[in-house]
């Protein structure tokens, strides 16, 4: 018979994509080498190996395991608190680290007026690993830039629009997006004319490159990332540095560092910031939605 804390490791390895990433996310102290010697202990009593180590991937063998025994460990704590008379009420969120630290603090305490024994489990994620945390049931509810319908099984509601901004050291000659272009299309073409500094952005399978890749091949111009960072605070932590030029977002209430500008891209469409959740909204997530609902008619009123 297989060993329950043997298949409870392999289940966050296989969740958080890598012993060193589940051990920093198991609810209780585990050092990394036991989880290792635990896990090498699982597949010799089966006979096959789990996953690959570098880079990290389930092999089929794995991937069958863990559909498996997912839908035992991700609800757990759900039944727990039902057993107990449901006083507690949790939910598994995601959003950007910004939306985590300067705006959920305010619309959480709106919605503890309302579910005063709520316990929250937040994760920093922006769109792509969003998505796919949705998909396998380990979030319930996300905030995240969103693009179009969703997904089969999710629900959607746009917030928010964001204005796609460029951040530029304080001392930049720049001014205007135009500007920017301008000198971006007169290096391509071999003027004398000093080059734009690196590109500081998202990875390329996030919405904000993605669309300002669109904007650059309308205009025939190529301008590859020489830094690409998970998380908007880090692309204004790199401008204030010195490394080049970032594509980000502008993020309302958020303040800037002093060594920094931003500068509107007035050639790109705002991104559209929602809330994301999969099947029938809760009476809990119907209270986060009213109030994200009243903080982004905040921000709405305050532009008028």
């Amino acid at each position: 018979m297989l060993n329950i804390h043997h298949l409870e490791l392999f289940y966050y390895v296989a969740r958080f994509g890598g012993i060193m990433e589940a051990v920093r996310n198991i609810p209780y102290g585990i050092q990394q080498p036991a989880v290792s010697g635990q896990i090498l202990q699982l597949e010799s009593d089966l006979g096959l190996k789990l996953f690959n180590r570098r880079p990290f991937e389930l092999t089929p063998a794995g991937c069958e395991l863990y559909d498996f025994i997912r839908p035992f460990f991700g609800g757990v704590e759900l039944v727990g608190e039902k057993i107990r008379g449901g006083t507690t009420h949790t939910i598994r969120m995601a959003a950007p680290a910004a939306v985590l630290r300067d705006h959920l603090p305010e619309v959480l305490q709106r919605v503890r007026q309302q579910f005063p024994k709520l316990r929250l489990l937040l994760r920093d994620a922006h769109q792509p690993l969003v998505e796919a945390w949705l998909d396998r049931h380990e979030i319930d509810f996300a905030v995240t830039v969103v693009e179009g319908r969703p997904q089969s099984g999710l629900n959607a509601e746009p917030l928010l629009e964001l204005p796609a901004v460029f951040l530029v050291p304080k001392a930049s000659p720049f001014t205007t997006s135009a500007q920017i272009f301008e000198a971006l299309a007169r290096g391509s073409s071999g003027d004398d004319t000093p080059t734009l500094d690196s590109l500081v952005c998202l990875p390329a399978n996030e919405a904000l490159p993605r669309q300002f890749r669109e904007l650059l091949a309308k205009r025939d111009l190529e301008w590859p990332p020489a830094i690409e960072v998970n998380s908007l605070e880090l692309i204004e932590i790199y401008v204030a540095n010195g490394f080049g030029i970032g594509v980000t977002l502008f993020l309302p209430g958020s303040r800037l560092s002093p060594k920094v500008r931003s500068i509107p891209i007035t050639e790109m469409l705002p991104l559209m910031v929602g809330a994301v959740w999969r099947g029938k909204a809760t009476p809990l997530i119907e209270a986060l939605l009213e109030a994200l609902r009243a903080r982004a008619r905040l921000f709405k009123e305050s532009k008028a």
